[in-house]
């Protein structure tokens, strides 16, 4: 159940109609949505769904910090505030210079935010960067919202930082998580009281469809390309991808993302037909990359939701998923076992092989795209939830 976080004015009169004329006034002004991402974890993420909440008529401000490794797409009726977080952010992003200014601002940023969430209707978390620290700096008179993109923390930063999580749920008043996997997580893994779990699904990154055309990152072989795209970390199956794609022809498989992992005895055993981009990629590239690509391919071992999914999907390029998580709630794509090369490598020459098939998959991602994961849609079910944090 959500708290309120509205005591009446020290002066307000006690009339039954001056309440009733309050309570009008309240349900006639927009919802005021303070967004949270401290460290600009997900920046299209924030984005898609600030917008999608201003277009339906929330007064939304995104309190987060600069995002370190380039542009980013201006604000589409909201107020995005870069200088909440961090405003200063020493040598590069990643850098232990940087890393220690963060640290060092962390708890005044937390404790402003604090004091700031107070003229919000809802404060609603998509990320907290020090849990440990940050379940003790919480806003205290505004309801809390906090989405579990990651139930538990996949690469946990110190002995305490599951248990920290954890107890972030127990504080917060709704738990929005992106699939009933995660759910079943919360609630049965973790003891997270089923009336706070809220499932609402990711949105495919449409907004990324409407960019202009930018040339491709790498050379186009003019045979048919199979990407593996984002943040290169272990969990995410790229020795198994590797293994797969041994005895595939014409075709190109491309690698491409900032590693987040020593990659170099997999390039020197990759085998024929890979290529190989490891940087940050802009937006642009981005859509030109999944605009180019025949197949998406995401062999993970462990995952609860991925944006390169949604990515993909407004793209509707025809993907290629591991069954795990909650990516076999995602029905337009081909799913295979989890840590099994030779599934993967048959699902890839079938739909390779394929290319009705492909255009199936680009059929029902469209509509996926338009319905289930529209964030029209997702923003009337963030908006029912904050309505219950009011009421």
């Amino acid at each position: 159940m959500f708290r309120t976080g509205e005591a009446p004015a020290p002066d307000a009169p006690r009339a039954s109609s001056t309440r009733g004329r309050v309570t009008d006034r309240r349900r006639c002004r927009a919802v005021r949505v303070l967004q949270v991402d401290p460290s600009a974890y997900t920046p299209p993420y924030d984005h898609a769904l600030s917008a999608a909440l201003a277009a339906a008529g929330a007064d939304v401000t995104l309190a987060t910090s600069r995002f370190g490794y380039g542009a980013l797409a201006p604000p589409a009726g909201y107020v995005r505030d870069e200088r909440a977080f961090y405003a200063r952010q020493p040598g590069p992003p990643g850098s232990r210079a940087r890393q220690a200014a963060k640290l060092a601002q962390h708890i005044p940023d937390m404790l402003a935010l604090r004091r700031r969430a107070s003229a919000f209707d809802v404060v609603h978390f998509q990320w907290l960067a020090v849990p440990p620290l940050d379940v003790r700096l919480l806003p205290r008179r505004a309801p809390l919202a906090i989405t579990a993109h990651d139930v538990l923390p996949r690469e946990p930063r110190g002995p305490g930082h599951e248990a920290a999580q954890r107890r972030l749920y127990d504080r917060v008043d709704a738990v929005v998580v992106h699939s009933e996997h995660g759910r079943r997580r919360l609630v049965g893994d973790l003891g997270v009281a089923e009336a706070k779990v809220e499932v609402i699904p990711h949105g495919a990154f449409t907004h990324l469809t409407e960019l202009a055309p930018a040339p491709l990152p790498l050379p186009d072989p003019g045979v048919p390309v199979v990407l593996f795209f984002g943040l290169l970390r272990p969990y995410k199956g790229l020795d198994v991808l590797l293994d797969a794609w041994r005895g595939v022809t014409d075709a190109e498989l491309w690698i491409v993302g900032n590693a987040r992992m020593d990659v170099g005895p997999l390039q020197a055993n990759a085998p024929p037909g890979v290529r190989w981009l490891t940087r940050f990629v802009s937006d642009a590239e981005a859509a030109a990359l999944f605009r180019r690509a025949d197949v998406a391919v995401l062999p993970y071992r462990q995952i609860d939701q991925s944006g390169v999914l949604f990515t993909a999907l407004a793209f509707a390029t025809p993907m290629i998923l591991s069954a795990v998580g909650g990516f076999p709630e995602v029905e337009p794509a081909v799913h295979v076992p989890p840590g099994d090369p030779a599934a993967l490598h048959d699902a890839l020459q079938r739909l390779l092989a394929d290319e009705a098939a492909r255009e199936r998959l680009r059929a029902t991602s469209r509509y996926a795209a338009r319905t289930t994961y529209s964030w029209e849609r997702i923003a009337r079910a963030h908006l029912a939830l904050y309505a219950r944090a009011r009421s």
